[in-house]
């Protein structure tokens, strides 16, 4: 119950329950909302990731206030997600309780995995071409713009292990965000329930999919522009090892833990 938590938020069974519930819904999207939700999504995590890169870019800020600062704003991408509406792919890990409880097919879960991460790349694609035609990385005398393209370096540079392991960890984060986002029952308590975890992955490093779907293709054209040695394949490079660690941060670590603690059959 509720009350015993000491709030009106859903208690961690009732959570359990609706993200069962909310899984079905969005396993059977019809496609072209899917499609366009999942572009939205991509968008609305470039948004958050812009926002932090700024942030990043300041050379006054100390070490911890810096990635701090930047985790929390970077928050604006998953309240844009679970508040605005978007299909997000890291977020949607979560339907593997839906599929644990035999509630949608694999060929529901996989077509939902595969349409929102490609439609949330496009999204984030789109944008970071919207982000560099504006003249955004001008800012702060360039810094901003030799920001984005040192991130795109470091992360293309990620050996395939370490880019698993640290997105394994960020979609623990991000899904526990997710989670605990439909405790709430009001915009305050979604922000309430999103800006640490968030901030945590982002303060820690840790990789998202979505996010350098947009980071590491703008980083990139940056490095274009200044004349430098542009690498695409690093792209592919960082996402492969790192939508496969979100996922299973994501489906297992927090959504099929939580199918086994609360909705797992009893005798």
């Amino acid at each position: 119950m509720p009350e015993i938590f000491g709030s009106d938020a859903f208690s961690p069974a009732q959570i359990a329950a609706r993200v069962s519930e909310v899984g079905v819904a969005k396993a059977r999207l019809p496609l072209l909302p899917l499609a366009m939700l999942g572009v939205l999504a991509g968008a609305f995590i470039g948004l958050g990731a812009l926002f932090s890169v700024i942030v990043f870019s300041d050379a006054s800020l100390g070490f911890a206030a810096k990635r701090v600062l930047g985790g929390a704003v970077f928050s604006l991408g998953l309240l844009l997600v679970v508040v605005a509406g978007a299909e997000l792919f890291t977020g949607n890990n979560l339907l593997a309780m839906a599929w644990a409880e035999g509630k949608i097919s694999s060929r529901e879960l996989l077509r939902n995995w595969a349409v929102v991460c490609a439609a949330n790349f496009a999204g984030a694609l789109g944008l970071a071409a919207l982000v560099l035609l504006s003249g955004h990385p001008a800012m702060n005398g360039g810094a901003v713009g030799r920001t984005y393209a040192e991130i795109a370096a470091l992360k293309t540079s990620l050996p395939p292990l370490r880019a698993f392991f640290s997105g394994m960890l960020c979609n623990v984060l991000v899904c526990l965000a997710v989670w605990m986002s439909l405790a709430g029952r009001s915009v305050v308590d979604k922000l309430a329930a999103v800006i640490f975890p968030i901030t945590a992955f982002v303060a820690a490093g840790f990789e998202h999919s979505v996010a350098n779907m947009y980071l590491i293709p703008l980083g990139l054209a940056v490095q274009a522009q200044a004349g430098q040695a542009v690498d695409a394949w690093g792209l592919v490079h960082n996402l492969v090892p790192v939508i496969a660690g979100n996922l299973v941060g994501g489906s297992v670590l927090v959504a099929l833990v939580y199918r086994v603690i609360y909705l797992r059959p009893r005798q």
